[in-house]
């Protein structure tokens, strides 16, 4: 009766925190992008499970995630660390520490960890976590060739039979590697072959987040498109709100049970 009570409880609030009044109309007009109900349902987030958000940023998908794990679960902010050599990180995640101690009702019980391929990998303690969840990073990490370290330390910190879920800008097949680092978009086939490089397998893909309108030759790469538009003060700039955030792979990773 005890297992049922807590299995009929985690169904009741398994609902995503997509609609609520604490995030604002910017970030909620943003969801017609990146559908965060549906992307969280294909990585099978459940209420109860330990997930490590991978560099979080201004927290856009934090504010989803800390009120569905808050009683239940938990959430780990793989975020930049404060003593970057970077200043672009370094303010990044101080904003990131006022925004949880200033919504301490909401963000109760989020812990802080440091994640700077490839010197800081320690996202959480290894084989602890049900869920490790990246969005739109893989590029950024393939800029100082530390883009395997990153996806070797998402297997540590992994349970056997946890879940890696990724959703990344997506490269014509064809590119090659310089391409992608250039353009922000990476290839698929290269996403895939990091993970199973690391031990994952692939468990599937989906086109929830694909976007046909983008076709991917802008001249200042994917930063062209929402949310950054490069193209600022550029007569072009509402070709690119017209064609939305970019066309995007998510793919969902099983770490192996051990034999």
């Amino acid at each position: 009766m005890k297992h049922l009570a807590l299995t009929v409880a985690l169904c009741l609030t398994s609902a995503f925190a997509v609609a609520e009044d604490h995030r604002s109309k910017e970030n909620r007009l943003r969801d017609q992008y990146r559908n965060p109900q549906a992307t969280l349902e294909f990585f099978e987030v459940k209420p109860n499970h330990s997930v490590v958000e991978i560099w979080p940023g201004g927290g856009w998908y934090t504010e989803i995630l800390a009120p569905h794990l808050k009683n239940s679960g938990h959430l780990y902010a793989a975020h930049f660390p404060s003593d970057s050599k970077v200043s672009f990180f370094r303010n990044s995640r101080k904003a990131f520490e006022e925004k949880i101690k200033n919504n301490s009702d909401l963000y109760d019980g989020v812990t802080i960890t440091n994640f700077e391929p490839p010197y800081k990998v320690k996202i959480a303690p290894a084989n602890l976590v049900d869920r490790v969840l990246t969005f739109r990073n893989v590029h950024n990490w393939m800029r100082n060739d530390s883009e395997q370290v990153a996806f070797d330390a998402f297997f540590k910190a992994l349970k056997p039979g946890g879940i890696l879920g990724v959703v990344e800008h997506r490269a014509p097949d064809h590119y090659n590697l310089q391409q992608m680092v250039d353009s922000g978009y990476v290839g698929s086939w290269y996403v895939i072959k990091l993970a199973q490089k690391a031990g994952f397998i692939l468990l599937g893909q989906s086109a929830v987040n694909a976007n046909e309108r983008d076709h991917k030759t802008h001249k200042n790469g994917v930063w062209t498109l929402p949310p950054t538009l490069r193209t600022k003060g550029d007569k072009n700039i509402q070709r690119s709100k017209d064609i939305g955030e970019s066309d995007r792979m998510t793919l969902k990773f099983l770490k192996p049970q051990a034999i």
